[in-house]
């Protein structure tokens, strides 16, 4: 690897916002940026890497050189064939909630490797510098939809190339009215356990019945929001995981009875309400154990908020 002349005193703060996967039939390749963010300053100097959380997930997390951020970062330096800086500081500020379905592992994926790369360019948000962040954000989660999402902001569509490689992602433009709501249990759940309830095989007929409804989905969400009930009917993933999150599939269920539309929250167990206006809530639909967001839609993604370099004086 190239010895990269990595300055003390270097500074970039990156922001990323959050994100709901698949919007019901979109699984694996639809998502939407929300106006819930992450916020991570990196500096150089030092002999050590010291990492300092504050937020969600502050508790929890690794604060060494497991930490998701860093490892990001590293695999960034790597593909550059750039040897990483012995000495680090990340201040890390959460504000996307952990294992809810938000995009927190995505966002944080994202955040590392747009810090390993605003450190050493002046830009990230060319063409070709967000196309290789999503490429590698999206290689690490093994699926595009949360990193697309948190790359680019908005309403993302993405895919894999099956010739050369890579994934590609488009961003439809949204309709104006559409806003999103959340509601956000105090009980969480793993991706990789929401992952291992679903099956290796589906019936033609839920294959058919999703694909309908997935491309419905995107009229709904760029030209005719009033479709947005039938276009959010999934078949694929979210019955099968209902034993992992029954609360979140009782609630859904009332919320389609009245016509919502309504849907996991990526693998859940947040609940994502789409509409042109809030939905009409009780305490009596969700309890006390339940929190209501209405995040906006971040319509860009990962950017770079400060950028300092060491005075030359």
């Amino acid at each position: 690897m190239d010895r990269q002349s990595f300055s003390p005193g270097t500074s970039v703060t990156v922001e990323v916002p959050a994100s709901s996967a698949n919007l019901g039939p979109g699984f694996d390749s639809i998502g939407l940026a929300l106006g819930i963010y992450d916020t991570v300053e990196a500096t150089i100097g030092g002999d050590d890497l010291v990492i300092n959380v504050d937020g969600h997930g502050a508790d929890d997390v690794p604060t060494d050189d497991g930490h998701l951020i860093w490892q990001s970062a590293v695999t960034m330096w790597r593909h550059l064939g750039i040897e990483p800086p012995q000495g680090v500081t990340l201040n890390c500020r959460n504000e996307i909630p952990h294992a809810r379905g938000l995009g927190s592992s995505a966002a944080a994926i994202v955040a590392g490797l747009a810090v390993g790369l605003a450190l050493v360019r002046d830009h990230i948000d060319d063409d070709a510098s967000l196309a290789l962040l999503n490429n590698l954000a999206s290689d690490a989660e093994g699926h595009p939809d949360n990193a697309s999402a948190s790359v680019y902001g908005g309403f993302t569509i993405s895919w894999a190339d099956d010739q050369r490689g890579g994934w590609h992602t488009v961003r439809p433009p949204l309709h104006p009215q559409i806003t999103p709501t959340l509601l956000v249990p105090h009980a969480t759940l793993s991706t990789d356990k929401a992952r291992a309830a679903l099956g290796d095989t589906v019936t033609l007929s839920a294959a058919a019945s999703t694909a309908g409804r997935a491309a419905l989905l995107v009229e709904g969400m760029t030209r005719d929001p009033s479709v947005l009930y039938p276009a959010t009917r999934d078949w694929l993933h979210q019955e099968a995981r209902r034993p992992s999150y029954a609360q979140s599939m009782s609630l859904l269920d009332v919320l389609r009875s009245r016509g919502e539309a309504a849907a996991i929250s990526g693998a859940g167990p947040a609940v994502l309400v789409l509409g042109t206006q809030a939905p009409a809530l009780t305490a009596e639909d969700f309890g006390d154990t339940w929190q209501v967001l209405r995040p906006g839609i971040a319509t860009t993604g990962v950017r770079v908020v400060s950028r300092s370099a060491p005075s030359t004086v």
